[in-house]
């Protein structure tokens, strides 16, 4: 019998039902069925963008300032375990970000799109895994991103404030608000698609300041000046162990995201294969940014390497040890990348207010949904921006969150979920590879929970609440 071909009417059924296909579960339903977006998801993860797009989202989430902390990482744990754990940890994240992209994609296929971590969980895992705990750690992460970022822009701040004027009597309290301020009127970007052209300028900006950086490291280390080097790791067994699983936390905060499904929801349909294309745009920036920071600066400074490597380019009497426009230039580079990686890390909390807030039956600009939309996310900046100025301590915070939110969401989740959907034999290759995965990096979040714990309990005694650091 010969092939009849489909009516009009035929395949404009089967187009409705292959958009359909892309709601995401646990969407209200009308009385024909039909999946409804709800507000959330409809004005803040808009499923409108290429897979360009989606690389820039994915280098912005993941490629930050925070990458100027590496060369302390391999001071904490030498040559050999400092570029073996850098190495692997980019193969694992890599990895886990394609196992969760594979995972996404099959659901989506099966009809059912699911746009946020939670929604994934839930579906996947069960309703008390995906409200109990991705939703909480998640919010957590997002949150500290957003507190990190504003406290970076105003140490960064009040850093060219000094080069320009060193008597300067202004506090860093005083910076941090400034940056809140910027904060907040970056925080109106309406949806994760809009952020496009910003987070395209930020993959620029951090190829610049890495490279600029990696370029002050050589030109310090060459230099007649150049600060001793010694490469042994330091402390006592205890203390070099601790350390060890400190850089473990920086390094897995430094690769983690956190916000993949997120970021996936941005593409517009089909998604198939469009995420691994943006995965290996970010990662070849991963690559030529983090290796090039972290082992430059590790040989520059050595085991002396302190939590940004920017700290080192001043010498004991505090004059600058490269040019100071040069120094300059990194500083204002890595503060506009500051914004745009915050605003990217606000998304999750955005879609959740407006899912609570908006009406997704009005416009997304009727003064009905922008209203509430102005003021819940100034209200999440501004708490934000207080928290930052009461403790610019918040680096061993970072640590404690990198550990307790990073490796779970990161290294773990993904390995699971995939075992989970797609129940690979276990004679298969990949069931173990996945299950040492989840157990290897299980363990290595609580033993990175208790050294960030100790850490901070060692620290607690400089502690000072709106400290002037």
């Amino acid at each position: 019998m010969a092939a009849i071909a489909p009516s009009a009417p035929d395949r404009q059924m089967g187009e409705k039902m292959e958009g359909d296909s892309n709601n995401m579960v646990g969407s209200g339903t009308t009385e024909t069925g039909q999946k409804q977006l709800d507000a959330g998801a409809l004005f803040v993860l808009k499923s409108k963008g290429s897979w360009l797009h989606c690389g820039y989202h994915l280098t912005t989430s993941i490629v930050a300032p925070a990458l100027l902390s590496l060369p302390f990482a391999l001071a904490k744990m030498g040559w050999a375990g400092g570029v073996a754990f850098l190495l692997l940890a980019a193969v694992v994240t890599f990895y886990s970000y394609v196992l969760l992209s594979v995972t996404l994609e099959h659901h989506a296929q099966q009809g059912n799109r699911l746009l946020r971590f939670r929604d994934m969980a839930h579906y996947i895992l069960g309703s008390f895994w995906g409200r109990y705990y991705v939703a909480p750690i998640q919010f957590v992460l997002c949150f500290a991103a957003v507190v990190a970022g504003v406290l970076l822009a105003g140490i960064t701040l009040k850093a060219v404030y000094l080069l320009e004027k060193p008597d300067g009597t202004m506090k860093l309290y005083e910076f941090i608000v400034f940056g809140g301020i910027l904060m907040l009127i970056l925080a109106q970007v309406p949806s994760f698609h809009s952020l496009r052209h910003l987070n395209l300028i930020s993959l620029l900006l951090c190829l610049l300041y890495s490279a600029c950086a990696t370029a002050s490291s050589i030109y310090i280390g060459h230099s007649s000046g150049a600060p001793p080097r010694e490469y042994s790791i330091p402390g006592s067994g205890k203390g070099k162990l601790f350390g060890v699983f400190t850089a473990i936390s920086v390094i897995a905060t430094t690769y983690g995201s956190g916000i993949i499904p997120e970021i996936q929801a941005t593409l517009a349909p089909p998604v198939k294969g469009k995420m691994f294309k943006g995965l290996c745009l970010c990662y070849a920036v991963v690559i030529s940014t983090f290796f090039s920071v972290a082992i430059s600066g590790y040989w520059a400074f050595g085991n002396q390497a302190q939590s940004s490597v920017l700290s080192n380019f001043f010498a004991s009497d505090g004059t600058v040890l490269i040019p100071k426009s040069f120094f300059m230039t990194i500083n204002i580079f890595s503060l506009v990348q500051i914004f745009a990686v915050s605003v990217v890390y606000l998304q999750p909390t955005n879609e959740v207010l407006e899912q609570l807030l908006s009406d997704p039956e009005r416009h997304q600009y009727s003064l009905r949904n922008v209203i509430p939309r102005i003021i819940s996310r100034s209200i999440v900046v501004a708490v934000g921006t207080l928290v930052a100025a009461m403790i610019p301590f918040f680096g061993d915070l970072i640590a404690l969150i990198g550990a307790f939110a990073i490796l779970p969401l990161d290294f773990v989740i993904p390995a699971v979920m995939y075992n989970v959907t797609f129940r690979p034999p276990a004679r298969k290759v990949i069931f173990w590879v996945n299950t040492t995965i989840a157990v290897v990096f299980s363990g290595l979040t609580v033993l990175g929970c208790i050294a960030s714990v100790r850490q901070i309990v060692l620290d607690a005694k400089n502690y000072e609440l709106f400290a002037n650091v």
